[in-house]
């Protein structure tokens, strides 16, 4: 085995991401691209914010382009792009042929204001080695829904996943849109509006084509608890999810607010208690769970439960942990402690174009992790031939996932 031959498997083999927030190109200007796009992204917002020359009252005012420019010269001109956010703009220009260093903001508006938005999907899509995405879709979303309740022609390449946090984190409200919608549900824990909630889920699904459900807790959910919460995936999700072989993802540790001020980019990390995730895990064998955890040290503690239940997959590294050094030591230890039976990584992206950078930038850490466990594994006197190798990285690129929630 030589480490060429491995980075050319993991250079070529295709990405299913199993997490993103992107749209269907049906979606119209919901799916976001651009170089504008591009630098007001949350992750560049809250990092601007620490050397911006304006006030964040005056930055949450201005247009999009005003915007992009401060962050631009706060974050590149004025300072070197060494975060991994940076990079990752850099990262993007120079897949696409752009010398960012030779071009000021107005060339590079000039040369995304050029581009026919059919033809670029396709280039970024291509350029990311990425097959196929699964979007976060949310009926309690007022500018998507619409547009699911009148149907519309899917593009394959883009899949559903069925976002249900203000369902269950903040069910008062909820429950009235309900109501609105037609469902029978009112105050109280009873079985008629357990079954309605289960009905509405049931229809989202089917009208989606959802391929798992997913909601965003905080790091003090606790399951079992005398929370509506709790009572809504006990008496609601996990029902649906086993009469629809529909898995559950949890994205475990996200503080929303932290910084009001900041808007999207506000929000922290707390490390979750991980006695939910194990309560579920062992309560519902007949469900099954998808979790990504925020926190570092969280990590840990959320491998040994997968190693104990079958039923739960771990995948991606999720905002705060997506960064190089994060990055190899988690991969490295979910391959030293489950082997090939998680998913390392989703992109997340927000923005279409970032589908080349997090890519890139994950089949970069993929190769050391990989090459170290194979080397071990010929020291002890067993050598990964090359189809074993394609086999191993397609699993870890998209096959263990589908193999999980079920391929469709």
């Amino acid at each position: 085995m030589t480490v060429s031959i491995l980075a050319d498997i993991v250079a070529s083999t295709p990405v299913d991401d199993i997490h993103t927030h992107l749209y269907d190109p049906a979606f119209g200007s919901l799916l976001l691209w651009g170089i504008d796009d591009l630098l007001v992204y949350h992750y560049l917002v809250s990092e601007a914010s620490r050397q911006m020359d304006v006030s964040l009252e005056r930055f949450w005012s201005a247009s999009k382009t005003e915007q992009a420019d401060w962050i631009w010269r706060a974050l590149f001109v004025e300072h070197s792009p060494v975060s991994e956010a940076c990079r990752g703009v850099v990262t993007v220009l120079h897949a696409l042929g752009i010398e960012p260093r030779h071009h000021d903001l107005p060339a590079l508006r000039q040369w995304f204001a050029a581009q026919e938005p059919g033809a670029y999907l396709d280039r970024v899509l291509a350029l990311a080695g990425v097959r196929s995405v699964c979007m976060t879709n949310s009926p309690f979303d007022d500018e998507e829904r619409p547009l699911w309740e009148r149907g519309f022609p899917r593009d394959p390449r883009f899949r559903a996943a069925l976002r249900i946090d203000p369902l269950l984190l903040d069910w008062p409200r909820s429950m009235g849109r309900l109501r609105d919608w037609g469902y029978d549900v009112g105050p109280g824990r009873s079985g008629r509006t357990a079954a309605e909630v289960r009905r509405f889920l049931a229809d989202w699904t089917g009208r989606m084509g959802a391929r798992y459900c997913m909601v965003s807790l905080p790091p003090d959910f606790a399951w079992p608890s005398d929370t509506d919460a709790a009572w809504l995936i006990q008496e609601a999700v996990l029902p649906h999810g086993r009469e629809h072989g529909q898995a559950l993802a949890l994205m475990l540790g996200v503080k929303r607010g932290v910084n009001p001020a900041l808007r999207l980019a506000g929000d922290g990390v707390g490390r979750s208690r991980l006695d939910a995730l194990e309560n579920l895990c062992g309560a519902n064998p007949g469900n099954r769970f998808l979790a990504t955890l925020l926190s570092r040290e969280a990590q840990h503690e959320a491998v040994v439960i997968a190693r104990k239940f079958p039923n739960l997959h771990l995948f991606g590294c999720w905002w705060f942990t997506n960064t190089p050094q994060f990055i190899d030591e988690i991969t490295r230890m979910r391959l030293e402690l489950l082997g090939m039976s998680f998913t390392p990584q989703h992109s997340d992206a927000r923005v279409l174009d970032q589908l080349i950078y997090k890519w890139r930038h994950t089949r970069e850490r993929l190769v050391p992790a990989l090459e170290s466990r194979y080397a071990a594994l010929a020291a002890s006197g067993w050598v990964v031939t090359e189809p074993e190798m394609r086999r191993d990285v397609a699993q870890l690129l998209g096959g263990a996932f589908d193999s999980f929630v079920g391929a469709h």
